[in-house]
């Protein structure tokens, strides 16, 4: 009823025109350029707001005077009217003009102009409204310079076009669209530009002579898909004719008869993963990485994939992502492979298989604060990246030690917290192949009592301070090998222990400048494998027999300690560059006592070994039980030492070089120089061990430290080169004897450093964390390059792009060319003279870094220097060119030290982005390893 009282308003406000006012302000001037022709007039907005559309013809000859209201509701036209096919009001708006011609049944908008109607909306430069057909016809226009401009842009739901020209019909609800561009086609990263497209219902348009491309510029793509005849189905599919590519407008005689893109909005389809071909000279021809993807559902998919060689090698691979919102999230991969060399019936035909598992799993924190379980688990053979068939492993072979974890952990709340954690835990050093698994371990911590601390809860002084807590760990480890693991032999090596700890300590201040603690602990250990040992005479062997069963030992201890801190500052005179230095030095002391337990020793006789038909029993040898079992043997042997250790600062404040600084600039001389030793009271001999020194001395404010340490004994060797208990400088040596010593630093800087007044990167002192790493050779960091994956994508932990790589290309001015550039450095050096030996026992220089060459070519590589064993230690290299739709890619391991094994070489050009990803051209090398 609402559209045909909208209609006639309309007809009523055409044929009583005297009988309405015009505002002035909507009648175009004699001066505008666009003044409406005579016989059309200017209607009120108001007038056409709810403007419908009819098909039956309305009596326009009644010449009785009737009102506008009487027109409104009551009909003049006995005809039977049929059915609207306009469901909603429809409404219109335009900046420059909106004018209705009655003689041509038309709504003319100019200028931004724009039609709402349910849930579509068009917006163009100009606007042409048929209310007799029920379409509506959309353009741009063109402005003062000629340009074509305010393209038409149609959107219906979440769908949108920019075509060129776009008519539409309300009835029907069929469009022509003339030059139709769709961006992010089915929230995918492709783009569309058609030169003729027909949607015939909202879910379904036919296009012509289509260019199908991932490239952002439409107009001018770097290369594009042309397609005759596209059917396009929004966010579900596009199937295209027959196809070419087309690279730079020139087409290429890459063609295939029929296309299908999958644009699934909620998730990625199921489809064939599209191998790589390739040739090894150990294992001829092949295919990689080829195979099946699953998308099970919105939170979960599985892909399969696998390679195989000619010679009858091949790898199964199985990776899996699965992610709860405000759950949980993670990774599932197990890799299998069987690796044969040479040729069966040849002498030195073998076979390897090997495995991998990898699972990382994480909790949202917020699904449930109180309890979290989490994952990190790399397991498998120990050989697997050091002979494995995917190039991706390369890089890994220098690792060489496995570690994984998974755990639950839960907290009980109340007046003293209880937590619990129950674990997994497996450790795997490549190189010996020996395994160390806990299955499982369950620690459970009672959190701290203050027994004696007032109801106000203030624990001040030396008995308020007083407070104990319990834990209790309990762990079932397997020590086995690689041939070993989860076999019957490895089950039947676990051994099992079960400890617990009551902690009681307390600490006060004393002359209100030394801080002092007193501790103590108490400690039950069970077991359930003990060893009972004796002396067989006809033998003249002991004898070590297994006992299961459970057994118990208890053991104590207890220490004070002292410490402080002393501050020494030195002014200089007034005007001087350097103001302040001050020296921060903090000794402490401690003594720690720990009886012998020799309760739980026993004792037998044993013959003289070396005199096998001597009967007399001339030796009484002391064993416990306890001995190689899970917590070993309490001592036998009085523990009563002194510990000292003196950690050292040295800073000064220097007059800024800034003059409208107000506060001088703080600079450290020394970051930590530590010391310490301790000495055993109880000790026969040799009671003062080893003085450790170490620390920092920062060479570049903020960027450069150089970390060492080392070792200093005291006591000399003798001829076995054993510490004997005669000081070295009675020995005829000095006084302090360099047993072991290290040093090392790492380094970072690029271009930005040396801009004046640019922004400078802060350098990495990996080393202070990071020492150990250098020998095994892996890194958190990208000291030693990135490794690229054959798939096409960068490995987890990529650096952050920088801020102006997004930027569009600029101009680059004559002479004024700069190449930005990344260099990383780290050295380091060891010593080893424990036992005379004397020598550097690692002494190692590492380099990484890449060189952008404009703002598309980077070059980046690793490298490094074994000085100890002179040689240069693994390398390589990588070449990026950025494409913009495409990325090309090439590395390269090259040899080193006449070594082929780790040599390989990958070339990969593709498209960027997941939709058509699989277009490209991978070309590589794996390495030949027997060569």
């Amino acid at each position: 009823m609402q559209t045909k009282t909208g209609l006639l308003l309309i007809i009523c406000s055409l044929c009583l025109l005297p009988l309405l006012t015009v505002n002035a302000q909507d009648v175009p001037s004699k001066n505008d350029a666009r003044r409406v022709p005579p016989q059309d007039t200017t209607l009120m907005q108001s007038a056409t707001e709810g403007f419908k559309t009819l098909k039956a013809p309305v009596d326009t000859l009644t010449t009785k005077n009737i009102s506008v209201e009487e027109l409104l509701i009551k009909p003049q036209d006995s005809v039977k009217k049929k059915p609207e096919t306009l469901t909603d009001k429809v409404t219109y708006k335009a900046t420059d003009y909106q004018r209705i011609s009655q003689r041509k049944k038309k709504i003319y908008l100019y200028n931004e102009a724009e039609i709402l109607y349910e849930d579509m909306k068009i917006n163009a430069g100009e606007i042409i409204l048929d209310y007799e057909s029920n379409t509506v016809f959309a353009k741009g226009i063109k402005d003062s310079a000629g340009n074509y401009s305010q393209i038409p842009v149609f959107i219906q739901g979440v769908n949108e076009v920019q075509p060129d020209s776009i008519k539409f019909n309300f009835d029907t609800q069929r469009a022509l669209i003339y030059g139709s561009r769709v961006e992010g086609a089915g929230g995918q990263q492709i783009n569309l530009k058609a030169e003729r497209s027909k949607r015939v219902n909202d879910s379904v348009v036919f296009m012509s002579n289509v260019k199908i491309t991932t490239s952002e510029d439409l107009d001018n793509p770097e290369y594009y898909f042309y397609a005759r005849r596209v059917k396009f189905v929004p966010g579900k599919k596009l199937v295209a004719g027959l196809t070419n590519m087309y690279i730079a407008d020139v087409p290429t005689p890459i063609g295939i008869p029929f296309a299908f893109f999958p644009m699934e909005k909620e998730r990625s389809v199921s489809g064939f993963i599209v191998p790589g071909v390739g040739e090894s000279n150990e294992r001829g021809y092949s295919v990689t990485d080829g195979g099946y993807y699953f998308s099970l559902s919105d939170y979960f998919n599985l892909a399969l994939t696998g390679d195989y060689y000619t010679n009858g090698s091949y790898a199964i691979r199985a990776d899996t992502e699965y992610k709860l919102r405000y759950k949980f999230n993670g990774r599932f991969s197990f890799s299998s492979e069987r690796i044969l060399f040479s040729e069966r019936g040849l002498p030195d035909f073998s076979e390897t298989n090997t495995y991998n598992i990898r699972w990382n799993h994480s909790q949202d924190t917020k699904s449930s604060p109180n309890s979290r379980f989490s994952a990190s688990v790399n397991l498998g053979s120990s050989n697997f990246y050091i002979q494995s068939l995917s190039q991706a492993n390369t890089g890994n072979f220098l690792n060489n030690n496995f570690s994984s974890s998974v755990s639950y952990s839960r907290t009980f709340p109340g007046t003293v917290p209880v937590n619990l954690t129950v674990a997994a835990t497996h450790s795997q050093n490549s190189q010996t192949e020996q395994i160390t698994m806990s299955l499982p371990t369950t620690q459970l911590n009672v959190d701290r009592i203050y027994p004696f601390a007032g109801k106000s809860g203030s624990k001040k002084g030396l008995i308020k301070n007083v407070n104990l807590s319990y834990a209790l760990r309990a762990d079932n480890r397997f020590n086995t090998t690689d041939d070993e693991f989860f076999t019957s032999e490895m089950f039947e090596s676990a051994q099992t222990g079960i400890r617990h700890s009551i902690p009681i300590s307390t600490n006060f201040k004393l002359f209100n400048y030394i801080s002092a603690s007193v501790n103590g602990n108490f400690e039950e250990s069970w077991v359930f494998k003990t060893i009972d040992q004796s002396f067989d005479q006809d033998t003249k062997t002991v004898v070590r027999d297994t006992v299961n069963g459970f057994d118990a030992y208890r053991t104590y201890r207890g220490g004070v300690s002292l410490g402080t801190t002393v501050y020494g500052t030195f002014n200089f005179k007034e005007g001087s560059k350097i103001q302040t230095i001050r020296h921060v030095v903090r000794p402490s002391i401690g003594w720690s006592y720990t009886p012998a337990f020799s309760q739980f020793y026993d004792t037998y006789e044993r013959n003289d070994p070396n005199d096998p038909l001597s009967d007399v029993f001339d030796e009484t040898v002391e064993y416990s039980r306890f001995d190689g079992g899970f917590f070993g043997a309490p001592s036998n042997q009085v523990s009563n030492s002194l510990s000292f250790s003196l950690a050292n600062t040295l800073e000064a404040k220097v007059r800024s070089k800034d003059s409208t600084a107000t506060e001088p600039r703080k600079i450290n001389l020394i970051n930590n120089l530590n010391i310490r030793t301790s000495y055993n009271f109880a000790a026969e001999s040799l009671r003062l061990s080893p003085i450790n020194v170490n620390g920092s001395i920062p060479i570049i404010q903020d960027k450069l430290d150089i970390n060492f340490g080392g070792n200093l004994d005291i006591y000399a060797l003798n001829s076995s080169n054993q510490r004997i208990d005669k000081l070295n400088i009675n020995n005829g040596g000095s006084l302090f004897r360099l047993t072991s010593g290290q040093a090392s630093f790492g380094y970072s800087f690029s271009s930005r450093d040396f801009e004046k007044g640019g922004k400078k990167d802060p350098g990495r002192n990996t080393d202070r964390t990071e020492n150990s790493t250098f020998a095994g050779g892996g890194r958190p960091d990208d000291l030693l390059g990135q490794g690229v994956d054959i798939t096409g994508n960068r490995n987890a932990g990529r650096d952050e792009p920088d801020e102006d790589e997004d930027e569009e290309e600029k101009e680059v001015e004559f002479y004024t060319f700069k190449v930005p550039w990344n260099l990383r450095f780290g050295y380091q050096v060891g010593y080893a003279n424990n036992a005379r030996q004397d020598q550097i026992s690692t002494h190692s220089i590492v380099i990484s870094g890449d060189i952008k060459l404009g703002n598309r070519w980077t070059v980046g590589g690793s490298t490094g220097y074994d000085l100890a064993n002179p040689g240069i230690t693994y390398t390589s290299l990588n070449f990026a060119r950025d494409l913009e739709s495409w990325n090309m890619r090439f590395s390269w391991v090259p040899p080193v030290n006449n070594d082929l094994s780790r040599t390989s070489w990958n070339f990969f050009i593709g498209i960027t982005g997941n939709l058509l990803s699989d277009i490209k051209y991978d070309k590589r090398r794996t390495p030949d390893q027997q060569l």
